[in-house]
């Protein structure tokens, strides 16, 4: 593991954050240190099978569209890698039919390796497509100084010691109102210091030999359109990951175009 100041001057050598959303999509590029990555969160292969099974609701599948969305962003930003933040299937408890036919033709149309950190909805995933996707623990991983995680369950000690530590599980939306009182909802970007307190008790990064650098955490919207999302501006509206809110006091939330919406309570 660099030391401080091993880790001090690589941070000055930067001349991009490590990591960056694309503009105007779910999506981010990463400084995986050997590698550039694609990072998304929530893809839900198979969802409108499973919105059937769970609400009686009939859609038909949007899965050829999820499929080129993701290939034409793998092509636009170059990336090595595909990082998955959890959720790259729906089905709790193993994949049915459609969620596997979608995930067979998404992986053999992807030309790099692909990370999974293993989400709540991921079961059966590392059985059925193992051989080809790297599945982290249900703590994440750490890819260089960039920490990956769903976020359903506590982190493991290593990804807390990276520099940004990047999660998804919340599908992260705002809701805005205009002067007359319409109001719609619009994903979003969290983005703030992570603080230490929220994991006293439950992470033990002494004795796992990990060091605190005062990580930033950015929570991911989710990729797919119809997961639904969760309006953090709205009390009542509560968040999902077990270190969540105490984790992420200052917080800022940002809209998919960049626009900077300021602390994520206020908007």
């Amino acid at each position: 593991m660099a030391d401080g100041a091993d880790r001090g001057a690589a941070r000055g050598r930067r001349s991009r954050p490590l990591v960056e959303p694309v503009p105007d999509v779910p999506a981010a590029v990463a400084d995986l240190g050997d590698e550039t990555g694609l990072l998304v969160a929530d893809y839900h292969a198979g969802i409108e099978a499973g919105l059937r099974y769970e609400r009686g609701v009939e859609l038909e599948s949007a899965g050829d569209e999820r499929r080129e969305r993701l290939l034409d962003l793998l092509a636009r930003t170059g990336a090595d890698r595909l990082v998955v933040l959890g959720d790259l299937g729906h089905r709790i408890g193993g994949a049915g039919d459609a969620e596997t036919e979608e995930l067979e033709a998404l992986l053999s149309a992807i030309g790099v390796p692909v990370t999974l950190a293993l989400g709540n909805h991921d079961a059966g995933i590392a059985d059925s497509f193992g051989d080809r996707i790297d599945v982290t623990g249900p703590g994440g991983a750490r890819l260089g100084d960039v920490g990956v995680l769903h976020g359903h369950t506590w982190p493991a000690p290593e990804v807390l010691g990276a520099d940004v530590i990047c999660m998804g599980h919340e599908h992260v939306a705002v809701r805005l109102e205009d002067a007359v009182g319409g109001a719609r909802a619009e994903k979003a970007w969290l983005r703030g210091p992570l603080a230490l307190a929220a994991f006293d008790g439950e992470v033990d990064l002494a004795a796992a030999g990990v060091e605190w650098h005062d990580p930033e955490l950015v929570v991911f919207p989710a990729f797919n359109d119809r997961s639904g999302g969760t309006w953090v501006n709205v009390e009542g509206q509560g968040f999902l990951a077990p270190f969540l809110p105490a984790g992420l006091v200052d917080a800022e939330a940002y809209l998919l175009d960049g626009t900077r919406l300021g602390a994520y309570r206020d908007v």
